[in-house]
């Protein structure tokens, strides 16, 4: 399985990028990894929300391949434990897809559009987090998956 995380924004701390590059090496022995940064749009005073989002998802959309598993993060999808979610990727592993692309937002979220191409939505809290922890966060639980998956000791 190949793995693709799209994210809004760019990681400006120090601290948080130390941290994905910690999950992005222990992931390496159990699935290839990439990381797609998307600039986020200027939000001007002027600016409509929903026409911001489309550029983005626009962006968004470009990087996703037509037969990709697209799993979207968002407050209001579903929640799943950390053994649902390793058995969740086990599934879809198990249906031959080859490519799975997590897409995260920025502080303004992601276009409608967007949510109704994810094939889930997977929330990780009914709270909201800024988006450089949340891509942290998320390598986190997908190298807990694979040594869930694989029966190996971290999980507790």
């Amino acid at each position: 399985m190949n793995i693709s995380i799209i994210s809004v924004g760019k990681i400006r701390e120090k601290y948080i990028k130390q941290g994905i590059d910690e999950f992005l090496k222990r992931i390496a022995p159990y699935s290839s990894i990439k990381i797609t940064e998307i600039p986020a749009e200027e939000m001007k005073p002027d600016s409509v929300t929903e026409k911001v989002l489309q550029k983005e998802a626009e962006k968004i959309f470009n990087a996703i391949k037509d037969n990709s598993y697209v799993i979207v993060l968002d407050r209001k999808g579903q929640s799943l434990s950390s053994e649902e979610f390793a058995v969740k990727l086990g599934e879809i592993s198990s249906l031959g897809v080859n490519q799975v692309v997590f897409v995260t937002g920025s502080s303004e979220g992601l276009s409608e559009e967007l949510k109704r191409r994810a094939d889930l939505l997977l929330s990780f809290s009914e709270m909201t987090f800024p988006h450089q922890l949340m891509r942290l966060c998320l390598l986190e639980q997908i190298y807990r998956a694979f040594k869930i998956l694989k029966n190996e000791p971290y999980h507790k």
